[in-house]
């Protein structure tokens, strides 16, 4: 049965614009961008199968590399780009949220924020927030890209990038692909490392965040910065 023939409390575009889109379930709401099925199967069926592939996480089905994504019975190269829309439109609206933040008394923003930016990935990323001297915001890269288990995380590269932007401050942050949001010795040694470096340029370290399966360790709320 296709879905024009379901009931109409039932049709997630139909549902999303009656109850809300929190309504929808991940599968309906990829289901809305694939909007068509293929002979015998719905956009639901379709969305159902991919998500399944990735174990049921959005995060990763949504990360996985273009090539992969197109292998899969349903998709073409335009559902794809209306999906990646959708990332980077989310990606942008929550940048635009975080640009009127005050990030030193509002630690918890930019932490949501780099859970949205590092959850799911493959790999380890080292990234980075500027701020100005009212900590607000000023621009998001990420400047590391490491593997499964470990980022390279060169000091002198940070500083760099800090003068560059003419930041006053930073909250860095990287993800650890295990989902277990817990710092090793190594992301310790690697705080002080930047700490020290950036007190010498007059920049300073607001927080070092470590983002998990939907968990965040903050250094700073630890007292360990």
């Amino acid at each position: 049965m296709t879905i024009t023939r379901w009931p109409k409390t039932e049709r997630p575009r139909e549902k999303l614009l009656h109850r809300g889109a929190d309504s929808l379930s991940d599968a309906e709401l990829l289901a809305i961008f694939i909007r068509t099925g293929s002979r015998g199967r719905t956009a639901v069926d379709i969305a159902r199968d991919l998500l399944g592939h990735y174990d049921g996480s959005l995060g990763r089905l949504l990360n996985a590399e273009r090539r992969e994504l197109l292998d899969h019975t349903g998709l073409g190269p335009a559902k794809y780009a209306l999906l990646q829309a959708a990332v980077e439109m989310g990606r942008r609206y929550e940048e635009e949220a975080l640009q009127s933040a005050d990030l030193l008394n509002n630690p918890k923003q930019a932490g949501k924020f780099l859970l949205r930016q590092l959850r799911n990935q493959a790999q380890e990323l080292f990234s980075v927030i500027y701020l100005d001297n009212n900590h607000r915001y000023l621009k998001y890269e990420v400047l590391f890209t490491g593997t499964l288990n470990s980022a390279t995380v060169h000091p002198r590269e940070v500083v760099i990038a800090a003068l560059r932007h003419k930041a006053a401050a930073l909250i860095v942050a990287h993800n650890h692909p295990s989902g277990v949001a817990e710092p090793s010795l190594a992301d310790e040694q690697i705080t002080t490392r930047l700490r020290k470096a950036l007190e010498l340029v007059e920049v300073r370290l607001l927080d070092h965040l470590i983002i998990g399966n939907g968990q965040v360790f903050s250094f700073s709320e630890r007292g360990m910065l």
